[in-house]
């Protein structure tokens, strides 16, 4: 036997039951009026249209009318009534059994479907919440069917977008999935909310009104209203994901276009200089051939430099186009920092001539890193420290090991930076105010050192005050502990 005709053979069962045990007792140990009985008669009557439904109610009705009649009424023991007025008695209990049970599974009825209207609201809140939450497309779409698998509690979400044809799924395999030529056919054709024979939901998804694909839920009872709901929930998160994506890289392509012109303009201004100089002293050579040697020989040294300046600014310009394509390879190893130090100092040695260095190295392990990179970090700080700090003024280089890392700081005595600064120093082609009308620069050289830090597992900052100097610490893993 089916479970639930075993409830509701169960259920009859009860009914009949206290029927039977009512009637037992009025009529063999409380005696009282047909009138008492009739009431308690209705009273039951309604109370088991609230509990079991109409139907319960209707049938024991006509039991009790019967038992009534029987038991109650004159002549007792027969199913004849003498009297006329207890016709009319039987029929008014009959009646009022009848209406009552239908007014009371009214209200019942009334009351389920504003239950369901609540856990229906309560299901579309909690879904518009978590589909809200999704900032692209892709996130929204990989995480679509488990938030309604989760949410609706259904057992089997389809998610088919006409846009390349793709399906997303959750839950138990669904038969529409081994067919998507159907789905697209659905998803093109299919004007409303449809509920297959076996109770497999079909929802149209659109964007306005031109087709967007088709969801498709199984096991889940809910109105109409509330599936017309999910999709439109469904179609404004896509919607919403679009639109900020596209928000985005409009965004990104804004940004990439000003930061080439500033690129440009920087470099534009930063070439302008060494040219004009190489240009002023050839043409002083080749226009006046009395020019004494001493001059000729400065002059020959402003073309030199000037054309090494050049080439600096040339490679820094290479080498952030690099980093920024991430075509920039490293090799990694276990290399003394002290070598490194020593490396930066020595290729730095021009631009540190008028500045005394200190450098501060107690034992310490090998750092895992890429030692020519390194060397460029070190170098960028130490030529900014130079460049920033009046002639004579010292500067500092010292390491310490903390935990798994070596930290590496290098330190002067001059501008500072605003603390306003301190973090938008380190990126692309930004430069100081204070900085910016007192010496030249491209303002790549710690965007460059932050991406190879970073590239190295760990980060670089900056601790200045206006007028008292700056300290920049980064951080290499120590290699013993990495290998």
């Amino acid at each position: 036997m089916k479970p639930k005709r075993y409830i509701a053979l169960t259920q009859w069962i009860i009914a009949v039951a206290v029927l039977g045990a009512i009637v037992t007792a009025y009529h063999r140990w409380i005696h009282v009026n047909p009138t008492t009985v009739a009431l308690t008669l209705v009273l039951y009557i309604l109370l088991l249209a609230a509990r079991m439904g109409l139907r319960y109610a209707v049938g024991v009705s006509l039991m009790a009318a019967l038992c009534y009649n029987f038991y109650f009424l004159p002549p007792m023991g027969t199913l004849t009534i003498s009297d006329p007025e207890n016709w009319l008695a039987l029929f008014a209990f009959l009646a009022t059994s009848v209406v009552g049970s239908r007014l009371s599974q009214q209200a019942r009825d009334e009351a389920e479907l504003a239950q369901a209207r609540h856990r229906e609201v309560e299901l579309l809140l909690s879904l518009s919440r978590e589909l809200l939450q999704a900032e692209d497309v892709v996130q929204l779409l990989s995480s679509l069917p488990a938030i309604l698998l989760r949410v609706s509690g259904t057992s089997s979400v389809i998610v088919y977008l006409l846009e390349g044809d793709r399906i997303y799924q959750a839950g138990l395999p669904g038969p529409s999935v081994e067919n998507p030529a159907q789905l697209r056919q659905l998803a093109l054709s299919l004007p409303d909310v449809e509920t297959t024979p076996d109770g497999t939901v079909r929802i149209p998804l659109r964007a306005g009104v031109r087709p967007r694909g088709l969801l498709t839920l199984a096991d889940l009872e809910l109105s109409s209203e509330s599936y017309r709901a999910i999709g439109g929930l469904a179609s404004i998160a896509l919607d919403r994901a679009h639109a900020l994506e596209n928000v985005a890289r409009a965004e990104a392509n804004r940004e990439s276009e000003r930061l080439r012109t500033l690129l440009l303009d920087s470099i534009t201004h930063e070439l302008r200089t060494p040219l004009t100089a190489i240009k002023g002293a050839a043409s002083t050579l080749l226009t006046n051939d009395e020019v004494p040697s001493e001059a000729r020989h400065e002059l020959l040294s402003i073309v030199d430099e000037e054309a090494d300046r050049l080439n600096r600014l040339v490679g820094q310009a290479v080498e952030m186009a690099q980093i920024e394509a991430r075509e920039v390879h490293m090799n990694f190893g276990p290399a003394d920092l002290g070598g490194i130090l020593s490396e930066a100092c020595g290729t730095c040695g021009s631009v540190l001539s008028e500045h005394p260095v200190t450098v501060t190295l107690p034992e310490l392990p090998r750092v895992l890193c890429d030692p020519k990179m390194i060397v460029k970090v070190l170098c960028n700080l130490l030529e900014n420290a130079a460049k920033y700090s009046a002639a004579n003024s010292p500067i500092f280089v010292a390491a310490e090991r903390k935990d798994t890392t070596v930290l590496v700081s290098v330190a002067d005595r001059g501008i500072g930076i605003d603390p306003a600064e301190q973090d938008l120093i380190f990126d692309r082609l930004y430069r100081a105010r204070n900085r910016t009308m007192q010496t030249g620069g491209t303002g790549m050289g710690l965007a460059i050192s932050r991406a190879i830090v970073e590239a190295h597992g760990n980060t670089i900052a900056v601790t200045s005050q206006a007028g008292h100097g700056s300290v920049f610490t980064f951080g290499l893993p120590v290699a013993e502990e990495n290998a």
